[in-house]
C-alpha cells in the first residue's frame, strides 16, 4: 500500500478501541500517520507533535488560540503539508473517522478515501451541528465505506455505492489470558465477591441510574467501573460503598482485571447516542470467559442475546434476575465451549485482513479506469496521425 493517512476524532493514548486495532495492523504493511483533532493551546506558533511507533506517526496540531474557523484550517493544512515534504510522502490514502477533518482534507489530493463510520457521531454530546452535511460530502468523494456495525450499516447502506458492515472484532488472544490469571490486581485486590466489572468510557451512554438502583438493592454486590469520565459532571456519578470509580487503564492490563470479576456488564442507555454503536468490549468480555450482562444495545442483541451468549437486561430486577442466574451456574465449561465456537471467526487480524483485499480491489479499479482512459486518449490521438 502507498502511506495511510487516518483523521480521528479519537486520540490513540485514550482508549484502545477500533482505530488504534485497525491502524496497528496497517502499520505492519506501510507508514501511516494518524491525525489527531487540534488542540487549541499554543501560546505563539501553531506547530505539530509527533509521536513514532516504528512505522507508525501520532500526530498532534497545537494551533494557536483565537484563530476564526478558517484560519485554524489554514493553520493546519499549511502544517500538513509541511509534514508531507519532510517525511516524502507523495502517494498516499485518507481515512477518515470524522467527516469534520473533510476541512482540512479537501486542500489534499490522496489516490483513495476510506470512511470507516465506527458511530453516529451526529447523535452524540456535543457533535457538531454541521456533522451531518461533512458527512453528505464525505460520503460523496469516498471510494470505499465501512461501517461499525450491522443497524449502523442498515441506516447508511444506501448512502454509498461501495458500503461495508465490519461490527466490533476481538483480539481473542489478548482477551483469552483472563482465563488462566490467578493473581488479583492489587487496586481491587480487597473488594469484595461477587464483582460486577466495566470497562470503557463513562459519559453520557452510562446507565447512571442503572447501576444505582441495583448497586442499592443488593449491597452485598461490587461495582468495578473502569475508564475515564468525559461529557458528563463526574458529581453526578453513583456514591456508594459497593461502586468503585478506579480510572482509566491501559488496554495491556485490561485482562488482569478482568479476571478478577465475576460478571462483566454493558450498562449504556437505549437512546439516540447509543442506537448505532456496536460495543467492543461484547467479545472482548466474553473471551476473558466472562458472563455478561448487557442493556439491549441492538447491536448487541443481534447477534449475542438472540444466541443466548448475554443476558439482555433494561431494568434492575432483569438484571438481578440475569446476575443470580449466573452466580449459581454450574455449566460453565459448556458455555465456554460455546463461546469459543461463536468467537472463532471473529478477528481484527480477518477484520483487517478483508477491509485490504476490498482496498485493493478499489486500487485495481482504479488502476484499470486509469488505463482505460489512456488508452482511448492514444486512440484519439493516433487517429489524426
Amino acid at each position: 500500500m502507498d502511506d495511510l493517512i487516518c483523521f480521528s476524532h479519537l486520540r490513540w493514548n485514550f482508549v484502545y478501541q477500533r482505530p488504534q486495532h485497525l491502524m496497528s495492523r496497517f502499520a505492519k504493511q506501510t507508514r501511516v500517520f494518524f491525525i489527531e483533532e487540534p488542540w487549541f493551546d499554543a501560546e505563539h506558533t501553531s506547530h505539530l507533535q509527533l509521536e513514532h511507533k516504528e512505522n507508525l506517526t501520532i500526530i498532534i496540531p497545537h494551533i494557536q488560540q483565537g484563530l476564526s474557523n478558517e484560519e485554524c484550517t489554514f493553520h493546519q493544512v499549511n502544517l500538513l503539508r509541511g509534514l508531507f515534504k519532510q517525511e516524502n510522502i507523495t502517494n498516499y490514502y485518507f481515512w477518515y473517522y470524522t467527516p469534520m477533518a473533510l476541512a482540512v482534507g479537501n486542500y489534499f489530493s490522496p489516490k483513495m478515501i476510506i470512511y470507516d463510520c465506527m458511530d453516529e457521531l451526529s447523535l452524540f454530546k456535543f457533535a457538531p451541528i454541521e456533522l451531518k452535511d461533512r458527512e453528505k460530502e464525505l460520503f460523496n468523494k469516498a471510494d470505499l465505506v465501512f461501517t461499525g456495525g450491522r443497524n449502523l450499516f442498515q441506516a447508511k447502506k444506501n448512502s454509498h455505492h461501495n458500503i461495508h458492515s465490519f461490527p466490533s472484532s476481538i483480539d481473542k488472544e489478548h482477551f483469552i489470558q483472563a482465563r488462566n490469571i490467578t493473581t488479583d490486581q492489587e487496586d481491587q485486590a480487597n473488594i469484595p465477591h461477587p464483582r460486577f466489572g466495566y470497562y470503557g468510557v463513562i459519559d453520557e451512554r452510562f446507565d447512571i441510574d442503572l447501576i444505582k438502583e441495583v448497586a442499592e438493592r443488593k449491597p452485598e454486590w461490587h461495582f468495578i467501573i473502569l475508564g475515564p469520565v468525559v461529557k458528563i459532571d463526574p458529581e453526578t456519578l453513583p456514591k456508594l460503598n459497593n461502586i468503585h470509580y478506579t480510572g482509566p487503564r491501559n488496554y495491556e492490563v485490561l485482562p488482569k482485571y478482568l479476571a478478577g470479576w465475576d460478571v462483566a456488564i454493558i450498562p449504556f442507555l437505549c437512546n439516540d447516542s447509543t442506537k448505532y454503536i456496536s460495543p467492543t468490549k461484547t467479545p472482548e468480555y466474553l473471551a476473558g470467559g466472562k458472563a455478561v450482562i448487557s442493556t439491549s444495545i441492538i447491536d448487541v442483541v443481534t447477534p449475542y442475546g438472540v444466541n443466548n451468549l448475554v443476558h439482555i437486561a433494561d431494568t434492575a430486577d432483569e438484571f438481578i434476575a440475569a446476575a443470580e442466574f449466573e452466580l449459581k451456574r454450574k455449566d460453565h465449561q459448556h458455555w465456554l465451549q460455546k463461546i469459543d465456537m461463536f468467537l472463532s471467526q471473529n478477528s481484527w487480524d480477518k477484520t483487517w485482513s478483508k477491509m485490504l483485499h476490498l482496498i485493493t480491489a478499489v486500487k485495481e479499479t482504479k488502476l484499470n479506469g486509469l488505463g482505460n482512459n489512456i488508452a482511448n486518449n492514444l486512440k484519439k490521438e493516433n487517429a489524426y496521425v
